[in-house]
């Protein structure tokens, strides 16, 4: 079955639109699911709307509302929601281009894959691309879209193009809040030599297929165990893994370091017991005359 897009419409530049599809450009992992079941039943629990004092209540009766203060709401009709919702544009417009490293990590949210939506678009699509990337830029616009504005940016990717759909600034906490009390001074050199070195020696390509989700793993293990021991309950055995924060245990920074890049950390010197002063000689003893 072909992917649905997730938009259809215009990118604009100025006097230039492309028409264009927008597809996801990630997925649902592996992830597992569970339902709360019932064990005397083996069925699973439902949940009920229910009103403190009322009971179950018709959902004819239930609206959406807004706390202002505890216990104190603003009431809203779904009618009144709607009417208010951004209507959605087939048009995204690129109102701005930023430095292609001018946006922080933190804003992106989730990727999309832009392509043209037929061959006429081809053309004016590779041109936008390609003055991108030679300009190393991105550029921005808000996307409307299920009632709701997202702000966006576009940037090359290969042979095309992704849209990633940013936060706004209310959504980002501020990262000075959390690292305002961490010191300014500068690292040993010498340790920063050392991680420099690990760091060199582990740099590979990114391969994402190597890495799993071992939780996830070890979840379908114990799944496929369960299933064919036929309801039993197994008890899975843990290995006890060291937690390396043994509270007799200094760690020496440098010496990790050392290690870790191949070296052997400098042993101090052994303590040698100190040498007994040589027992002086009695003085001889006179012959009485």
């Amino acid at each position: 079955m072909a992917a649905r897009a997730y938009w259809q419409g215009q990118i604009k530049l100025a006097l230039v639109s492309i028409p264009v599809e927008i597809y996801p450009a990630t997925k649902s992992g592996a992830a597992v699911s569970f339902r709360q079941i019932h064990e005397p039943t083996g069925k699973p629990i439902r949940y009920e709307k229910v009103v403190s004092g009322v009971g179950p209540v018709d959902p004819d009766e239930i609206l959406k509302g807004y706390e202002l203060s505890k216990g104190n709401y603003v009431l809203l009709e779904q009618d009144e929601i709607e009417a208010v919702k951004i209507e959605s544009r087939k048009t995204l417009d690129l109102v701005q281009f930023v430095e292609a490293d001018a946006i922080d990590v933190l804003y992106y949210e989730k990727p999309y894959f832009v392509v043209p939506a037929d061959d006429l678009a081809e053309e004016a699509y590779a041109v936008l691309r390609d003055a991108l990337r030679q300009t190393k830029k991105v550029g921005l616009g808000q996307l409307s879209v299920r009632g709701r504005e997202q702000l966006v940016s576009l940037k090359p990717c290969g042979r095309g193009l992704v849209l990633e759909v940013l936060r706004y600034a209310d959504e980002v906490n501020k990262a000075q809040s959390y690292f305002r009390g961490l010191p300014a001074d500068t690292a040993d050199e010498d340790m920063l030599d050392l991680a420099t070195s690990i760091i060199d020696k582990r740099t590979a390509p990114f391969k994402p297929e190597e890495f799993h989700d071992r939780y996830v793993d070890a979840l379908h293990r114990l799944i496929d165990k369960k299933k064919k021991a036929k309801g039993k309950r197994i008890i899975e055995d843990v290995d006890d893994e060291p937690s390396g924060r043994g509270s007799g245990n200094v760690i020496d920074l440098m010496a990790a370091l050392k290690k870790s890049a191949g070296g052997t950390a400098r042993k101090p010197a052994a303590k040698t017991a100190p040498k007994k002063p040589a027992a002086k000689k009695a003085a001889p003893r006179r012959k009485s005359a």
